[in-house]
């Protein structure tokens, strides 16, 4: 694909352009990914913490929200009910 829009015609201050915002944002962007999967961690604790064992909202409200929960319901019940130790709160990265 050639022109404006191909990697073709990007000159090499574009490029640098990209890669310097690329290096400056990457950390960003990976604190935003991990805020985004507490907080939905938490929302379905909140709705579906029923199913750990932890009566927090009403059953009525449990049900409105479930077709929206059902698709991360497996992989979030996994997640709460794996073993923890000290390396998952620690940062390698």
């Amino acid at each position: 694909m050639s022109g404006k829009h191909g990697e073709k015609g990007k000159s090499i201050w574009g490029k640098l352009r990209e890669f310097l915002y690329g290096l400056a944002m990457h950390e960003a962007a990976l604190v935003a990914i991990q805020k985004k999967a507490h907080f939905e961690h938490l929302f379905m604790l909140i709705t579906m913490g029923n199913l750990l064992g932890v009566p927090i909202v009403p059953h009525y409200y449990t049900l409105r929200l479930l077709p929206y929960a059902v698709p991360r319901l497996a992989g979030w019940k996994r997640y709460m009910l794996r073993e923890k130790d000290l390396t998952d709160k620690a940062d390698f990265g």
